[in-house]
């Protein structure tokens, strides 16, 4: 409360007007949550959880498990009151605020919580007939009950909430109703908590506000160019792809960890592939669509501009694994439109596609394929949860507890407002990812068919640079490292940056926090490439600056927008698909 607030209250009857308010409030909130929630589309329970095969699997396991060895129950048994008893017996200092009582009821409950814990980890530990995959999702859905049934999730066992909820008198409580009601509202009856203050920012206002220009727009995609940054500037022009998952400006967030600003400072003329958002209307497009319309075309646009036979391209992340797609291709075709090639977290192997595997067996991608029928597209709130799920108590539990049961407001923290602006996926080229990259992994084995021929990783010879990251949930470092293995170029060159599939890429040189790991060896497996690797401080940026500028043709005049026909320039960057969401 503000000191104008607090004398108010101390005024007679403040209590009661206060009081009045706060039903008032209540009410008109509560109108607002059922309302919500009659409008929630009901999601077939396919995209929801697991298949009951897989529990039936873990249920015989334990059974088969407890057969050999009666044991175990018993030793489970105690185990647990043993468990019980010793965190009895702890301190719940950590759990509490500072003047917040010891009550029994903390103790208890949470002595409760981590005895369970422990019993479920032994459990999965003891777990004896499932293969590997199964064992990995029977843990991973174990764990994600776990973090649910956590006290800190629920009021009246968390007791820094409700010691707030008692300071405020209510207030917190009340403001923590508003922020369910209005995330109820925004993801159509779906509880998302909001991560970040949606009203903080504005794409092309204080993010993604580097200068340049909308140069080409079709159906799939806007091209960005940048303004040069220097006089002169490397002949060969660089096209960066980002993914069509997430929206491009993660590299453009803001000046100081820009990573176009930094490639523009260079002396790199640089395009940037900013992809539509589809709705409906995509049911048809596949990766074929975004191999056609999108990068091929993109690359002979940017060659066309700049009156030059080949260009450099950047892949990140699905935009990576696509573009090896089209390096493939062109190889195929004999076309040498490409100069060299750099990958960021990019899987192009799927043997081992790391936590988000999970998700990829048939109980999920059947239900997704089922929902891609029925609506033309993947809705971006099935992405957003998946990944969001990888790091549960980061992006889901403890956000809920901060919005809903402290009633504090969302940070104003770029990052997460830009993991929140997600995309759709275009029906034909979701299923087609998942059934024939992510399960069958065809373009590491029999072949990717696309386009009239058959592509493998071993067709792309040309010069290559690939990026991964060390903790990367999402794209495997081992599994990137596997893939650019495979492929067929002489001149390779792999890094492996600190930190994960964001942060170890937007890592600027000016901050000096993650370091990277180089060797020029390309030995058989990840871990013998690891042992021989050599640590470096600090970013790879200016590393790969230089292995790029190599392979960037002498310098010439810096090229202006539109490269010298006005006509060109369609909008201002950061233009309009990025900003551009269908309902």
């Amino acid at each position: 409360m503000t000191m104008d607030e607090n004398e108010k209250a101390s005024e007679p009857g403040a209590e009661v007007t206060q009081l009045t308010e706060n039903l008032a409030r209540i009410e008109a909130l509560s109108s607002r949550l059922v309302a919500a929630l009659s409008h929630k589309k009901q999601i077939r329970a396919s995209l929801q959880a697991p298949g009951p095969e897989l529990w039936a699997k873990a249920m015989g396991a334990w059974a088969n498990t407890l057969a050999h060895d009666p044991a175990k129950l018993m030793q489970g048994q105690l185990d647990y009151w043993a468990d019980w008893l010793r965190h009895a017996a702890e301190s719940t200092e950590d759990v509490r605020p500072d003047n917040m009582p010891d009550l029994p009821l903390y103790h208890v409950v949470r002595a409760q919580f981590l005895a369970a814990r422990d019993a479920t980890e032994r459990a999965l530990a003891e777990l004896e007939g499932l293969d590997d995959k199964d064992q990995a999702r029977v843990s991973f859905f174990a764990h994600q009950m776990l973090e649910l049934m956590a006290p800190r999730n629920f009021l009246a066992t968390n007791p820094e909430a409700m010691e707030r909820a008692i300071a405020t008198e209510g207030q917190s409580l009340i403001d923590g109703l508003d922020n369910m009601v209005r995330d109820l509202e925004a993801h159509k009856g779906e509880l998302i908590p909001t991560l970040s203050d949606t009203e903080a920012f504005k794409v092309g206002g204080n993010i993604a506000t580097s200068p340049g220009a909308v140069v080409f727009r079709n159906r799939m995609m806007e091209i960005i160019q940048y303004e040069a940054r220097t006089d002169q500037v490397h002949a060969t022009p660089l096209v960066l792809f980002p993914p069509w998952i997430n929206k491009f400006y993660i590299l453009d967030l803001k000046e100081k960890n820009s990573l176009v600003k930094w490639i523009t400072e260079q002396g790199f003329t640089l395009f940037v592939v900013s992809w539509v958002n589809p709705d409906e209307s995509y049911r048809d497009v596949g990766i074929d669509t975004y191999v056609e319309e999108g990068f091929l075309t993109a690359i002979e646009t940017v060659k066309q501009m700049c009156g030059v036979k080949q260009v450099n391209v950047t892949g990140y992340c699905i935009g990576g694994t696509t573009l090896s797609l089209t390096l493939a291709l062109l190889a195929k075709r004999g076309d040498k439109s490409v100069k060299s090639a750099t990958f960021f977290t990019t899987l192009s192997d799927f043997s081992d596609p790391g936590e988000v595997g999970v998700f990829l067996d048939d109980d999920f991608v059947d239900g997704i394929e089922q929902e891609c029928d029925e609506v033309g597209y993947l809705d971006r709130l099935f992405m957003a949860r998946t990944f969001s799920y990888l790091r549960a108590r980061d992006l889901v539990f403890a956000p809920a507890v901060r919005n809903y049961l402290m009633g504090e407001a969302p940070p104003a923290f770029d990052l997460l407002y830009w993991n929140g602006d997600g995309t759709n996926l275009p029906a034909r080229m979701a299923v087609e990812y998942l059934r024939l990259l992510c399960q069958k992994n065809v373009f590491a084995g029999d072949g990717f068919a696309l386009m009239g021929e058959t592509l493998r990783l071993s067709d792309i010879t040309l010069p290559l640079c690939s990026i991964a990251c060390e903790t990367d949930h999402i794209a495997p470092w081992k599994s990137v490292y596997q893939g650019a293995l495979a492929m067929g170029s002489q001149d390779k060159t792999f890094i492996l940056s600190e930190s994960g599939h964001i942060a170890g890429i937007v890592n600027p040189p000016s901050k000096k926090k993650y370091g990277h790991y180089t060797n020029e060896s390309w030995v058989a497996t990840a871990d013998e490439w690891q042992a021989g690797a050599e640590f470096t401080e600090g970013s790879w940026w200016g590393r790969w600056g230089k292995w790029l500028a190599k392979r960037s043709g002498k310098r010439v005049p810096a090229r202006d927008l539109g490269c010298g026909d006005p006509a060109r320039i369609l909008a201002a960057a950061p233009g309009e698909y990025v900003t551009r969401n269908p309902e």
